[in-house]
């Protein structure tokens, strides 16, 4: 992201915000409710246009009008917060939905691959059924496993456990950081302090639509130099 702006009519929501992530990298993208961290991932994913700036996705602009968003978006998996599963298949057939209708693979390549990734995400057994079945944690794997489907370069999570019962989140996590061991490149945004400076290379500490802050998770959370840093943190690590 080269100087990124958003704006909702008069209001800024991001305010110039360069952000570079190398392959392999895990970026954390952390700081206050309201601070433009989830635009920006909304915005690397196309799902959110740039008012002005560039977002470069493999050396080509995604911010360009033009461009084939859908082609770009193929590379890029994303999570939600919300695990938006259709009720109406099997968790197999919620995972080998988009390679089959993308023509990315054929249906008994995709539902091999499928049952690779529900093993990935320890739910093997849960093939066969159906979303209603399967409790917060096991949805939002299923989610994990539906993005990898399309063999995504970069992985996008938006407070992917924010949602979950706290008993839930250690199994999502425990998905993240095997991701994490294997290389995939990922930028997320989460609250879970722990977690970030557990997985992180880097964390981006957000405030008011800019970047504060950014260093490895030694430099953030034990040397935190950015006033706003230093509140943010004092408030979630002593909640």
């Amino acid at each position: 992201m080269k100087n990124v702006h958003k704006q909702y009519g008069a209001n800024d929501v991001i305010k110039g915000v360069d952000l570079q992530v190398e392959d392999n990298e895990v970026v954390v993208l952390i700081g206050p409710s309201g601070a433009g961290k989830s635009t920006v991932l909304r915005m690397i994913n196309g799902l959110e246009t740039t008012t002005t700036g560039e977002i470069m996705i493999d050396g080509e602009d995604i911010a360009k009008p033009g461009v084939d968003i859908n082609k770009i978006r193929e590379k890029i998996g994303m999570v939600f917060q919300h695990f938006n599963l259709f009720p109406n298949m099997t968790v197999r057939e919620n995972i080998t939905l988009a390679p089959v209708e993308l023509g990315v693979m054929d249906k008994d390549a995709a539902n091999v691959e499928a049952d690779k990734l529900l093993a990935t995400v320890g739910l093997s057994e849960k093939a066969d059924d159906n979303p209603s079945s399967l409790s917060g944690g096991q949805k939002q794997r299923v989610a994990i496993a539906r993005a990898l489907a399309m063999k995504p370069e970069i992985m996008l999570f938006d407070e992917p456990t924010s949602a979950l019962d706290p008993e839930m989140v250690g199994d999502v996590l425990g998905v993240m950081r095997r991701l994490a061991k294997q290389g995939m490149t990922m930028v997320i945004v989460t609250h879970e302090m722990g977690f970030a400076k557990e997985v992180a290379d880097r964390v981006v500490f957000f405030g008011d639509g800019k970047i504060l802050e950014q260093g490895t998770p030694e430099q953030i959370f034990d040397h935190p130099q950015h006033p706003r840093l230093q509140t943010f943190l004092n408030q979630v690590l002593n909640a």
